[in-house]
């Protein structure tokens, strides 16, 4: 009896402590514990979990050019502490500033099927970054197959993903989550960790929310969340590469920042290349035409220039872009697909080149 009594009290502390967890708002984060085990500890999303609805204080995000990441479907999340507000930097390529506290949130996901993408789907990772103490800090989570819960996996993972595509295809792959060391590979600035999404270039136009469509730096405003005097309205802002009415070269440039130039700009990791593919680099040389890679290796395949103009699949840009080879591919981690939309953009770009 007194086994069984045992028993039945460690179950009820455990479920208690359970239910602790999953009912915590984001503002009762300890920092001091962080990063915590599992997801659900931080309490970024109410209901069941899986359904990823933001819990108070918890805001929506889309960037109007998203990186590319195996055609994984994104929801994106900020969190700031309360009576906190990020601002606007003067550098038109940096992120926002945060406040202490802040904490990005990304889910990846895919629906079962890609024509009805309200539909069942399967959550594959979540990835955070929180800035402690000044500095910005990186932490994945792995979902259950249940998915009830997402567990941290610094380690990363291979999980085998599953899908019916837009065409109606199936689709398999080996979706790989990246080590939490990875990370500082893309996640560098001028030798800093840092976020690479939340600029105002990205979130200068309108999404929905549940209370109706809005300007994302608008709103942030009136939730009180982004300070700024800029005139929000005057803030040049990126064009979505698949959207066809745009002009080619706005489309094929925002491909490139959202992709490429986190790293490939002159204070990110790749700056010793010369090539810089951030939307504000305006030298057509230092954005590939007829530049010679300074050490590509089998990377440059037969090419002479990253960027030949008139010559949309014979340059080293598509080339990278269009291989899943580990000394070929570019970007070197992050997916194990070929974008095939992303390539036929940037090689109808270069076609247009002169």
């Amino acid at each position: 009896m007194k086994k069984i009594l045992y028993i039945i009290a460690v179950i009820t502390i455990a479920t208690a402590c359970f239910k602790n967890a999953t009912n915590r708002k984001p503002d009762e984060i300890d920092f001091a514990k962080l990063p915590y085990k599992t997801l659900s500890e931080y309490g970024f999303f109410k209901g069941e979990m899986n359904q990823l609805a933001e819990n108070e204080g918890v805001v929506p995000y889309e960037p109007i050019s998203p990186l590319f990441t195996d055609y994984a479907f994104k929801k994106r999340f900020v969190f700031m502490p309360k009576n906190t507000q990020a601002s606007i930097p003067d550098d038109h390529d940096a992120t926002l500033d945060f406040p202490e506290n802040t904490i990005l949130i990304k889910n990846f996901y895919y629906p079962a099927d890609f024509r009805k993408p309200e539909g069942e789907k399967e959550i594959v990772e979540t990835r955070i970054l929180f800035k402690k103490n000044g500095k910005w800090e990186a932490y994945p989570y792995l979902w259950n197959k249940d998915q009830t819960e997402a567990n941290l996996k610094n380690t990363g993972a291979k999980i085998d993903v599953k899908y019916i595509n837009q065409h109606g295809e199936n689709v398999a792959i080996k979706y790989a989550m990246p080590q939490k060391n990875q990370c500082k590979s893309c996640h560098y600035r001028n030798n800093t960790f840092s976020p690479i999404g939340p600029k105002a270039k990205q979130l200068n136009f309108e999404i929905n929310y549940a209370d109706g469509k809005a300007n994302q730096l608008s709103k942030w405003k009136a939730l009180g969340i982004l300070k700024s005097e800029k005139d929000i309205a005057g803030i040049k802002t990126l064009v979505n590469p698949m959207d066809e009415t745009k002009p080619i070269n706005d489309r094929a440039r925002a491909y490139l920042d959202a992709n490429c130039g986190h790293c490939h700009s002159s204070y990110g990791p790749a700056s010793t290349s010369g090539l810089y593919l951030n939307y504000e680099e305006n030298r057509p040389f230092h954005f590939g035409v007829k530049k010679s890679p300074v050490a590509a290796g089998i990377g440059a395949g037969t090419f002479n220039y990253d960027v030949n103009p008139g010559h949309g699949m014979e340059s080293i840009m598509t080339f990278r872009m269009n291989s899943t080879h580990p000394g070929i591919m570019m970007p070197e981690i992050g997916r194990v697909t070929i974008h095939k939309e992303g390539v036929d953009l940037i090689a109808k770009w270069i076609e247009g080149l002169e």
